[in-house]
């Protein structure tokens, strides 16, 4: 469709869809972006904010004043300033009254103003609110020209575009919105940190951010915490403007009787509900995903006091406490995105250094303004009183001139040459105050006004004295948030994380306990509690039977080898139990019908494995390269059909005994076996016919045992293996009178 054209005569006027989209699309992104979502960067403020604060001045709702209904306060903003729906004000005037979300509160509320439990906040008509000495910072000047004002939405009143903001409430307070296509996200800063950085940043105008960390370190949150990131991530974030700060609870232990111990949390995150977090670690707790913890219980009062509780008094605290912060908002990240509206019209994301100095700039102009303003008034009070000591030079024809002429105004300002401004201030003057004592006053006042005016002057142009006077302010604006005030000490402290990388959550976060393996033939695994010596009463499905079983713990990772070289692993914990049959472990892991397991182990960190395939190659491979983290496992032993994977035991001791299909045993040392992470090794011992039988790893001084078929240990000594000695690769001879005919070590 082209674009509008005349409408017809029913009146139908077409709009190209696209155009009209476009167009309403684009007002609805300005107005959300610009009077809704963005603060201003020079005093932290949204509309919504803004306009509260400014009725509640105008309702005279001071530090010192009683407090007044919000409903009142509600009704004044939305019906001459803010045409929304009323609870969306009253929600924007309770959160400037919570401690837990504002770092340095803008509203003193008295009622129920919601809690960090996330319990939401009375209704208006039952809470009442005034102004805290904070806010009256941001708004001190208002009366003095320091800021431009702008009709309201009726015309009917006048809304100030920005405040005055003595106080660097942006960052101070913080802000979180979304717009159109942007947002922002900032979390509260400690304001008189800002303000030693501020003050910095006037001496030396091209500081950079990184260099403002010295006063500025990292967010200080009301709600305290501990923040755990490093110092060129938190650098990095002011840098860009962008970034995010991993936030932990502080916590504490305390000791109980007998031993016993407890977690005591007494800061939680930013932004994070209690009776949430509650919820949700009860809600782990009870799908047992918090294995170490016992129990948990809110003690909180007026301060926050949340206790937990291990299993066992053997627990280490860390560790609980490292696997609250991993599944919990325990830990949580704040986000940093300083996206705000520059100069109250261009959105923008600015860095420390950049935001900083927007207010002080505006600051600067604040100072101008109401150095101006002041200028004025001093000179319309300067030329009243000029008029008045002329008069006092011949008051007599003053009053004659009163009471006898018809147009006085006139007359006077003919008979004294005074201006009409004059003229009627002589004319509103009482007559009581015509004394000698008044006249000297007035002397004492002009020149005092005399100095002022030249003390404005020199000011005004003077941009080193303006800078000099803006350093004062703020430094007597940061008396009441110094960081030796209650309000003023910073709450957020920093921290670096635990070294929790030795530490195998997994295995952490199971209970410890022993339990004896059983693999069948067919290949069904199960776990029985506690190390059980005799198996003769273990029952098995159909004609399957034990192949193998050992002794490990819950907390063990057991490694499973099958005879195409993949291995697996299974964790101990979820093995079923051994009242059943148990599970086929096919089920457990991905293996190829035509595959077959041959062994399965535990897991020992660091541990070296000899592994050799049927036709007697074989290698030496570290556990810790054999761990697999999917149901595939992982492909170790290389193999060449028709080879096979056929054996792997650990290789401890300093030589090999290996023996082939073919009843010949070789001897060599353990050093001529290659390590590796993979592959097809090398030739252990050379055959004409047949395979690999069996293979062991011993020590040579201890000597070469086996058993027989009657469980007797045969020892063949060093000295007397000379003939079986000899290098890898080679063929071998008969073994020793008294070698099993099975061609099996064990």
């Amino acid at each position: 469709m082209g674009k509008a054209v005349n409408p017809p005569d029913d009146g139908i006027e077409i709009v190209s869809l696209k155009d009209a989209l476009e167009e309403r699309y684009l007002a609805y992104a300005l107005s959300t972006i610009m009077h809704r979502a963005l603060p201003d960067a020079r005093d932290g403020l949204k509309p919504v904010h803004r306009r509260v604060l400014h009725a509640m001045r105008l309702l005279r709702l001071d530090p010192v004043n009683a407090p007044k209904k919000c409903a009142r306060i509600v009704g004044d903003v939305m019906g001459q300033y803010h045409p929304h729906g009323d609870q969306a004000i009253y929600d924007a005037l309770v959160r400037l009254a919570q401690d837990f979300a504002q770092r340095y509160p803008l509203v003193e509320g008295q009622g129920n103003f919601g809690n960090i439990d996330g319990d939401s906040a009375a209704a208006m008509r039952y809470t009442e609110a005034r102004l805290t000495p904070i806010a009256q910072l941001l708004l001190d000047g208002l009366d003095e020209d320091a800021v431009d004002f702008r009709e309201t939405y009726d015309q009917a009143n006048e809304e100030p575009v920005v405040l005055p903001a003595a106080f660097p409430n942006l960052l101070a307070n913080g802000s979180q919105g979304i717009a159109v296509g942007m947002a922002t996200s900032i979390p509260p800063h400690n304001a008189s940190e800002l303000c030693d950085a501020a003050l910095y940043l006037i001496k030396h105008p091209d500081t950079d951010s990184e260099r403002l960390l010295t006063f500025v370190p990292g967010p200080d949150l009301p709600t305290g915490g501990i923040i755990v990131d490093n110092r060129d991530s938190i650098a990095d974030a002011y840098r860009t403007g962008r970034g995010s700060f991993r936030v932990r609870a502080r916590w504490h232990k305390e000791d109980a009787a007998r031993g016993a111990w407890q977690v005591v949390v007494t800061e939680i995150p930013y932004l994070v509900s209690k009776s949430r977090l509650i919820e949700k670690i009860a809600e782990l707790l009870q799908d047992r995903k918090l294995p170490l913890l016992g129990d948990v219980r809110d003690e909180s009062a007026e301060d926050i006091r949340v206790v937990f509780e291990p299993r066992s008094r053997t627990v280490d605290p860390v560790i609980l406490m490292e696997s609250l912060f991993k599944l919990t908002e325990l830990e949580s990240r704040i986000s940093l995105n300083m996206n705000v509206l520059s100069q109250g019209r261009i959105p923008k994301v600015m860095n420390l250094a950049e935001v900083l100095r927007e207010w002080l700039d505006h600051r600067r102009e604040v100072l101008v303004r109401r150095s101006r303003f002041r200028l004025a008034a001093i000179d319309r009070r300067l030329e009243i009183l000029g008029g008045l000591l002329i008069v006092y030079l011949d008051l007599d024809k003053v009053i004659r001139i009163i009471r006898e002429e018809d147009e006085p105004r006139q007359e006077l300002m003919k008979a004294f040459k005074l201006t009409e401004v004059q003229a009627n201030a002589i004319l509103d003057t009482r007559l009581r105050s015509l004394r000698r004592l008044e006249e000297m006053q007035l002397k004492s006042e002009q020149e005092a006004l005399s100095r002022e005016k030249s003390d404005i002057e020199s000011l005004l142009n003077s941009e080193v004295s303006q800078w000099n006077t803006v350093t004062r302010q703020i430094r007597e604006a940061r008396k009441l948030f110094g960081a030796e005030t209650p309000l003023g000490k910073r709450r957020t402290t920093f921290a670096d994380v635990p070294e929790t990388s030795e530490i195998d959550f997994a295995e952490a976060m199971i209970e410890r306990e022993p339990i004896t393996v059983i693999v069948s033939e067919k290949g069904w695994i199960r776990a029985m509690k506690g190390h059980v010596a005799d198996l003769s009463g273990v029952q098995f499905k159909g004609d399957d039977s034990l192949k193998l079983s050992f002794h490990t713990e819950t907390t063990a990772k057991i490694l499973v080898m099958a005879d195409n070289g993949r291995f697996f692993t299974l964790e101990a914990s979820k093995l079923p139990g051994g009242r059943g049959f148990g599970d086929p472990i096919r089920l457990m892991v991905d293996l190829d019908e035509s595959a077959d397991f041959v062994t399965a182990f535990p897991y020992r960190p660091g541990a070296r494995l000899l592994l050799a395939r049927s036709d007697g190659r074989g290698f030496v491979a570290p556990t810790d390269d054999i761990v697999a983290n999917t149901r595939k496992g992982k492909q170790i032993v290389n193999l060449d059909a028709p080879a096979q994977a056929r054996i792997c035991i650990e290789a401890i001791g300093d030589h090999v005994a290996i023996i082939g299909e073919n009843r010949k045993l070789l001897v060599f040392p353990l050093s001529e076996i290659p390590e590796m992470s993979r592959g097809k090794g090398v030739r252990l011992q050379r055959y004409r016919d047949g395979g690999i039988s069996d293979i062991k790893v011993f020590s040579l001084v201890d000597g070469l045992t086996w058993k027989d078929t009657s469980d007797r240990i045969w020892t063949v000594a060093a000295q007397d293996l000379r003939d079986w000695l000899a290098h890898r690769a080679e063929a071998g001879r008969l073994p020793p009178k008294g070698f099993p005919k099975s061609n099996k070590f064990r």
